[in-house]
């Protein structure tokens, strides 16, 4: 984020616009709104500004830019049509330490006007760094279409009794239940159909009544492999109503910044090497140390919480201690990973089934076992497998796999730095070490595989080798 969004009190308080032209008019227009004390200095105005002068609305300096013009002023708008002015003007404006925009100049601004939507006292700013204005116009006007206007009288009613509301909600999480009844219930019902006296005795009698005493609860989110448009509505929800979230170590930062701002977010990720009953239990122990408080706790999971995620145990201990709980899916690294590298994972010709297996399985596997798993038109997806290579593609060939059988290794799938590598069993560990793959990485291994180079969408693809594609058909599953 290049730009600290800040929503600044102008009210009273003098600002500078040096210009008179359509865009400082405009710019003038949108200060007024806001209570600004405005001066416009330029050799001439629009007829408009000239007539705000004269009503006293601003003061108005009939003539070029003078520094002593930025003397008791907060704020800056350079909105004249001569660059070295504008330069001039951004120059002095910065060794004053005053917040100064430059119309149509982002590097000289230390402050952008973002595209508005007006819901007053709601209001939703768009901001594209001063580069792409038209982009956030347009972002603008599909936001627009998103908020009914009654949003405003709401949040005017809210602030009404905002004191009244954390006295009979002193527990944060019954208060945002309250808020969520507020913009969800009968009381924004009330001002759609423009009946604000309903809207307020709604309101009322709902503060009247005695809350119910908050119970904790945890919910198992499954939070995808990392691309944070993969992750559910029904993720996003828990996301934004958590008190605690209690996170594995692959957890995307995008993921975790859709959270609450005020939520408190503890990493209790597992790393290589270290006692992973140990830290399964701090996991358990937190969980019931913070729903026992009757907080909101969401087990944020990498992939879905029920492949490979420990999911189930984590369940088995909740309802052992009578904990509420939730399960929302997640899209599993498999399929995600898969999709992104354009790889089916099933295909009416090459694949009719798929079997998910953590390379972490113990090297005692019985040759039966090994047997089932080397078996052709199946497609292998091992998760957490970069430390196995050495040994793994050597078991499936001994026990019958071929050796030019093609792999796909997804580093980061889903992830802006996704890589994939292509190749044969036989030179897997090889080309992984030469290409420097590193956890977390997704292995899949069969016929299906050598169909990404042909229908690859996503990320870097990297060949370790001529792998003999199959035909790319489109046939029905």
């Amino acid at each position: 984020m290049r730009l600290f969004p800040l929503f600044a009190d102008l009210k009273g308080r003098r600002v500078l616009v040096v210009g008179g032209g359509a865009v400082a008019e405009r710019k003038v227009k949108s200060l007024l709104a806001c209570g600004a004390a405005v001066t416009v200095g330029a050799p001439e105005a629009t007829t408009e500004l000239q007539q705000l002068h004269e009503q006293d609305v601003i003061q108005f300096i009939p003539r070029g830019f003078e520094p002593d013009w930025l003397n008791d002023i907060w704020l800056v708008v350079a909105a004249t049509d001569d660059k070295a002015t504008n330069r001039l003007i951004a120059g002095l404006a910065t060794e004053k330490r005053l917040f100064i925009n430059v119309v149509d100049d982002p590097e000289l601004s230390t402050f952008q006007v973002p595209s508005i939507v007006d819901r007053s006292p709601l209001t939703i700013a768009i901001s594209s760094s001063g580069h792409a204005p038209v982009l956030a116009r347009r972002v603008r006007e599909r936001i627009e279409t998103l908020f009914d206007h009654s949003l405003g009288p709401l949040v005017a009613l809210a602030a009404k009794y905002r004191t009244a509301i954390r006295q009979s909600r002193p527990n944060m999480r019954s208060r945002r239940e309250f808020y969520d009844w507020l913009l969800d219930g009968p009381v924004a019902g009330a001002l759609r159909r423009q009946q604000p006296l309903l809207a307020e005795q709604s309101l009322e009698k709902e503060l009247a009544q005695t809350p119910t005493p908050a119970k904790g609860k945890v919910v198992l989110v499954g939070a995808g492999p990392g691309d944070p448009g993969l992750l559910t509505l029904h993720a996003l929800r828990a996301l934004n109503e958590a008190d605690i979230i209690l996170y594995d170590r692959l957890v995307s930062p995008e993921i975790r910044e859709l959270a609450r701002r005020d939520a408190t977010q503890i990493c209790v990720g597992k790393t290589p090497g270290e006692n992973h009953h140990a830290t399964q239990e701090r996991i358990h122990q937190l969980m019931l140390e913070h729903a026992s408080k009757g907080l909101f706790v969401v087990r944020l999971k990498g992939g879905d919480a029920f492949v490979f995620g420990r999911g189930g145990e984590e369940l088995e201990f909740l309802r052992q201690h009578e904990i509420d709980y939730e399960v929302v899916p997640g899209i599993t690294a498999a399929m995600a990973c898969a999709a992104y590298a354009g790889i089916p994972l099933t295909h009416r010709d090459h694949a009719q089934s798929v079997r998910l297996s953590t390379a972490h399985f113990s090297k005692d596997t019985t040759p039966e076992d090994w047997a089932a798993l080397a078996r052709e038109k199946q497609t292998l997806a091992f998760y957490m497998g970069i430390s196995q290579l050495d040994w793994l593609p050597g078991r499936l060939i001994a026990h019958g796999r071929a050796a030019d059988t093609p792999f796909a290794l997804i580093e980061n799938g889903t992830r802006m730095n996704q890589r994939v590598l292509h190749g044969k069993l036989d030179e897997l560990a090889v080309q992984a070490r030469q290409h420097d793959f590193k956890s977390p990485s997704l292995l899949l291994i069969g016929e299906v595989t050598a169909l990404a180079p042909k229908l690859q969408w996503f990320g870097t693809s990297i060949a370790s080798q001529e792998v003999t594609s199959l035909p790319c058909e489109s046939t029905a599953l």
